[in-house]
């Protein structure tokens, strides 16, 4: 949650929105100003940024320093995981039913386009709008991760020989993930767009409107339903391997969410004049919009359900979600109180737990001296 105590005081009581910068001064390659005095922490903003958005010290959000320094301190690589149990139950005739194999292939084709799709608007759009440098220090690892996500896909289809090009063109093939691939990119077309530029109470709410999409829903959301559903296989001993991965992509993801909860109540805090009572509406239709569509996709990955897990249950998990991701953005729920029918994914997920997530690893680092360059 944020820290409100490295809140600047003057920049949260100021309700009128900075002139916007030059298009290149805003996003840290204008041209140096030498007569400009040193940055002062007062100066620094998440967007329109009238200071050097290249000078990192003295930092202003400790926040997100520290969820950088979470974020490599998680660092870890598919292949230190064994596939060789997963591998042979996916060859075994016995070893998983039809319904647990299209929940598993669906799952795999849907987040093996959306971590590029997570990637793609992080490198091409917030990075650029998000004028703050060590936000940008985490967006940067955020980045790396989403890259090794994508790469845990890649590996597991190679490892289970599964058709690459049936799970990767699931995103356009299969209608349940194309219609939150398209809703993906409507709501996001902001960050997608090189001629849009913040600065205007408008442009700035579309930026806003945006982030919440991205980091609210595509990874706030419509993640969980998946991370349920290979979690629940592996607390039955089923597709350990991938479990395992699922697991710690979670954990990347627990901070990836927390980072852009930061980000926008902080935008709230420096920007109240966006923050309307139709924008507020506004926002929570399209969490109601979101969660319908992930219900939608928990039928078409589980017509039948399987043990332990079916499509209702997900249905009820995805209102839990979704009325707990209003509470952290300071929203009114948009479900009737639910409880959470998967107690055990908070375990999974609760980064403050002293669980060693690593107990599997079987290979050691090595350290810069130690590395062969031959």
């Amino acid at each position: 949650m944020l820290d409100w105590s490295d809140t600047s005081p003057s920049s949260a009581k100021n309700s009128s929105p900075p002139p916007a910068p030059p298009s290149s001064a805003g996003i840290g390659l204008g041209e140096i100003d030498r007569a400009g005095g040193r940055v002062s922490v007062d100066e620094k903003r998440m967007i329109n940024c009238r200071a050097d958005v290249n000078q990192l010290l003295p930092l202003k959000y400790k926040w997100a320093w520290e969820k950088y320094l979470s974020g490599c301190n998680n660092h870890w690589m598919p292949t230190e995981v064994s596939m060789q149990a997963d591998i042979a139950l996916w060859k075994s005739r016995d070893g998983l039913t039809d319904d647990e194999r299209r929940m598993i292939k669906r799952n795999l084709g849907f987040f093996a386009a959306s971590e590029s799709l997570v990637a793609n608007n992080i490198v091409l759009a917030i990075y650029r709008h998000l004028t703050n440098p060590e936000c940008r220090q985490y967006l940067l690892r955020q980045a790396f991760e989403e890259a090794v996500h994508t790469h845990t896909f890649q590996y597991i289809v190679e490892s289970l020989g599964l058709d690459e090009g049936e799970l990767f063109n699931m995103y356009r093939e299969i209608p349940s993930i194309t219609d939150k691939a398209a809703w993906a990119l409507k709501h996001t077309q902001h960050l997608d767009d090189p001629d849009f530029k913040t600065g205007a109470p408008e442009a700035d709410q579309a930026f806003l409107r945006d982030l919440v999409a991205f980091y609210v829903v595509f990874e706030g959301m419509w993640f969980y339903t998946g991370f349920a559903q290979i979690l629940s296989l592996g607390r039955r001993n089923k597709m350990v391997g991938v479990a395992e991965q699922y697991q710690y992509i979670l954990r990347d993801e627990s901070i990836h969410l927390n980072f852009g909860i930061d980000v926008i109540n902080q935008i709230k805090i420096e920007n109240p004049h966006l923050w309307t009572k139709s924008f507020q509406d506004e926002l929570r239709a399209m969490l109601k919009d979101a969660a319908d569509l992930e219900a939608a996709y928990g039928r078409d990955t589980m017509p039948r359900g399987f043990l332990g897990l079916n499509a209702a249950l997900c249905e009820q998990y995805m209102h839990f979600i979704a009325n707990r991701r209003c509470a952290q953005l300071g929203l009114s729920p948009v479900f009737a109180e639910t409880d959470n029918p998967f107690p055990w994914m908070s375990e999974a997920m609760d980064l403050k737990k002293e669980k060693n997530f690593f107990e599997t690893r079987v290979i050691e680092y090595q350290n810069g001296g130690a590395l062969s360059w031959d």
